[in-house]
């Protein structure tokens, strides 16, 4: 699990055939992301990631439309009027 001092980044995960998106946050760096989907899109093997929470996410590389990776550090806060 992420602590304070750990960063963290976020993964929206595109999938093919299905407007679905995934959204994740995981104690990887953007450079290690980028590393792990590159050897399962080369490979043709699955993506697993875990999450800050211990969950993880397996997915089928044949099925991944696109995947964004950002940071997740700066956190935003918004107030909106009713």
């Amino acid at each position: 699990m992420a602590t304070k001092n750990q960063s963290t980044t976020d993964i929206r995960i595109g999938l093919t055939e299905t407007p679905a998106e995934l959204h994740l946050e995981v104690a990887l760096s953007a450079d290690e992301v980028a590393a792990l989907v590159t050897k399962s899109i080369e490979s043709g093997t699955t993506l697993t990631l875990t999450d800050v929470k211990g969950r993880q996410t397996i997915v089928s590389a044949a099925k991944i439309a696109f995947v964004e990776v950002g940071s997740a550090d700066a956190r935003k806060v918004g107030f909106t009027t009713v």
